[in-house]
């Protein structure tokens, strides 16, 4: 028997070494041919397959690079797309999963010369939502299959109705409230004086008058009706001064209830949305440069993170919202209603006080207009992106 035959401890041994993933370096992706060491490797560069296949690459070397890249980066978004769809996770992870199969297109045969270059081309186009951290870079793929796209459509199409139907709503609440208000302040109406009845006798029935003398002089038959008239102008004015004032309380009454019936419905323990400028206040970000930076809200993810883009360095975050802040414009700057009775509202700050950290906005859009709300706190409002 020979000494490398098929069932040799030698060739068996080569087989076993040939099963698995080599090094990187010692691959022709050309020739598509792993060499086991250094040796090897240099023996293939010299073989005559090799340098045909060299000739074919010298002729158009851009065109079959271009051709490795796009290549390399269809499968890695399908693996990406298959295996961590809805998933944000480290990219060394993605790709150890990825070169896993022998039969890959290898990253020394395309453009990319690293893979945190790659990862950076793909933030670039936005194939994937790409952001740095201290335990290295970490991607989400995005999924612009259009099943997905149409969901998003629909479901944001669902959420706008049922936002114009809250509004409706609020409309109808208030024209109730000002009609109840018409109600209570309409002036009671004068009482008509009944019609004089004129008797007219009968013929034959005859009419007594009798007069009687009285004991009360002229003048005190003045003071007297003078009096009276002025007891009765005096209970009419207290009359309405009540009948207003409980009016007002009725109207207050109602306004108050409806206010605390918002606050309950509109108030939750989350409050990002998109388009607001908020300030990272994480730690762990510091050795980045993005502590106390100031970002936009570019999206929200399962209510309590945020995709933050830095107004400086133009970097996506993914940050959750107990390392964030809201940020208060100068006064007249535009501001969201992020959480509380007026919740999703845009308002126009009036004035801050420092003293009760709160401030005064009056409504811009929505059903509610023109209202002032003269208390509202910090966390409840933020500033709004131009």
């Amino acid at each position: 028997m020979g000494k490398n035959e098929f069932l040799t401890p030698k060739a068996i041994a080569n087989r076993i070494k040939a099963k698995g993933l080599q090094k990187l370096r010692w691959y022709c992706q050309m020739c598509q041919k792993q060499c086991r060491d250094e040796n090897g490797f240099k023996c293939h560069c010299m073989s005559e397959s090799h340098q045909r296949q060299m000739q074919v690459f010298g002729q158009n070397p851009t065109r079959i690079v271009e051709g490795y890249s796009e290549e390399f980066e269809r499968t890695f978004l399908e693996h990406m797309k298959r295996s961590h769809r809805f998933s944000r996770i480290a990219a060394t992870v993605v790709y150890n999963e990825y070169i896993n199969d022998r039969h890959h297109v290898h990253m020394n045969s395309t453009e990319w010369a690293t893979l945190t270059e790659f990862i950076k081309y793909l933030g670039r186009t936005g194939k994937c939502k790409v952001e740095e951290t201290p335990k290295g870079w970490f991607i989400t793929y995005i999924d612009r299959d259009s099943e997905t796209l149409f969901k998003e459509r629909m479901k944001n199409k669902r959420i706008k109705s049922d936002l114009a139907e809250e509004e409706k709503q609020e409309r109808e609440i208030q024209k109730q409230i000002e009609k109840a208000a018409e109600l209570f302040t309409e002036p009671p109406k004068p009482l008509e004086p009944e019609p004089v009845k004129e008797l007219k006798p009968e013929s034959g029935v005859k009419v007594g008058l009798k007069l009687t003398s009285s004991n009360l002089k002229p003048k005190e038959r003045g003071e007297s009706s003078k009096l009276m008239f002025d007891e009765i102008e005096t209970d009419n004015v207290r009359n309405k001064a009540v009948t207003k004032t409980n009016n007002k309380s009725v109207l207050e009454e109602m306004m108050r209830e409806e206010e605390m019936k918002k606050e309950r419905v509109n108030r939750k323990d989350y409050w990002l949305c998109e388009g607001i400028v908020v300030k990272v206040m994480s730690k762990a970000l510091a050795e980045k440069g993005y502590y106390k930076q100031k970002g936009v809200v570019k999206k929200v993810i399962d209510k309590y993170v945020g995709e933050i883009e830095m107004l400086e360095s133009k970097h996506v975050l993914r940050v959750d919202q107990l390392e964030l802040e809201t940020v208060i414009p100068q006064i007249g700057g535009l501001v969201r209603i992020v959480n509380g009775a007026y919740r999703g509202a845009t308002a126009k700050l009036l004035g801050v006080d420092t003293e009760k950290f709160c401030a005064k906005v009056q409504i811009e859009k929505g059903a509610y207009v023109g209202r002032v709300l003269k208390a509202v706190e910090y966390e409840d409002i933020c500033k709004l992106a131009q």
